[in-house]
């Protein structure tokens, strides 16, 4: 007999029907004598906003540097869509279906705002970028896709009319919003976006929350920022790092209630010179 009081799983925090596109098993880094992180773990289901929050020195840096393979785990495993990769490295990423921003903008100051982002989107093209660029006969079409692929990212976050401009011409916060479209014009399944909100005033940060929660539409997202506000408004759910740890997980509302988050929180005012930075 069935019992029809049992919850649905698809309504129990945690509990995802669909595989996870990225997931982390028990993760461990260690810097000679420091543990960076410890035994961390986290999946992210499709079409799934994961935060990552934490004081500075919690270990954020260091676990999104693991995902993207600039750093190897001493333990534990990163798998996407099931599989194992321990041997990870950040070129390996495209064909993952991965695409990342930087805590900075990371632009190429000798291009133009598209050029910038067409080089986001060379995974998507055969005769590459730099072909593109000089305009080989063989490369010709492949910068028309380029430049197409390049624009249709510009105006998903509303700088199409900036194609033509360079970095050093635009405000911090367009330059984010062109660093933003490089990484969507790979047309990632899984993006990384690390402090997206950092250097942005609060009109700005209206529009990237909602950005944020359209993108989800195509693609699951693992979000490392500082900004409470934005952090509880997008996510689906969160996991709280603390020394290294895992103090907290799950969905915005149930962080938030977790006294462990609040004396996590409490304590990074008053940091040490040893828990500063990351």
């Amino acid at each position: 007999m069935n019992d029809s009081s049992a919850p649905d799983p698809a309504e129990i925090p945690g509990q995802h029907q669909a595989p996870a596109v990225l997931e982390v098993r028990d993760v461990t880094v260690r810097f000679g004598g420091l543990t960076a992180l410890a035994d961390v773990s986290l999946a992210v289901p499709p079409r799934h906003i994961r935060g990552v929050i934490g004081p500075n020195g919690a270990g954020k840096t260091t676990l999104l540097n693991v995902l993207c393979g600039f750093i190897r785990p001493d333990h534990g495993e990163v798998l996407f869509d099931g599989t194992s990769h321990r041997a990870l490295r950040p070129h390996h990423l495209a064909a993952l279906g991965v695409a990342r921003t930087l805590q900075g903008v990371g632009l190429f100051a000798g291009l133009t705002a598209l050029e910038n982002v067409m080089v986001g989107a060379t995974p998507q093209a055969k005769a590459g970028f730099g072909g593109a660029l000089l305009s080989l006969r063989r490369a010709r079409r492949e910068e028309r896709t380029l430049a197409e692929q390049a624009t249709q990212a510009m105006e998903r976050v509303g700088v199409a009319h900036l194609r033509d401009s360079r970095p050093a011409e635009l405000s911090y916060g367009i330059r984010k919003r062109i660093a933003l479209a490089r990484a969507l014009a790979a047309k990632p399944r899984l993006l990384f976006l690390d402090e997206p909100a950092s250097g942005l005033d609060d009109a700005e940060l209206d529009e990237l929350g909602q950005l944020i929660r359209d993108l989800a539409s195509e693609a699951s997202l693992v979000v490392v920022e500082h900004h409470m506000d934005l952090m509880m408004s997008v996510c689906d759910e969160i996991t709280v790092l603390d020394f290294g740890k895992v103090i907290s997980a799950g969905t915005p509302r149930e962080v938030q209630a977790d006294p462990a988050v609040t004396a996590a929180y409490l304590g990074a005012a008053q940091d040490t010179p040893e828990r500063a930075g990351e």
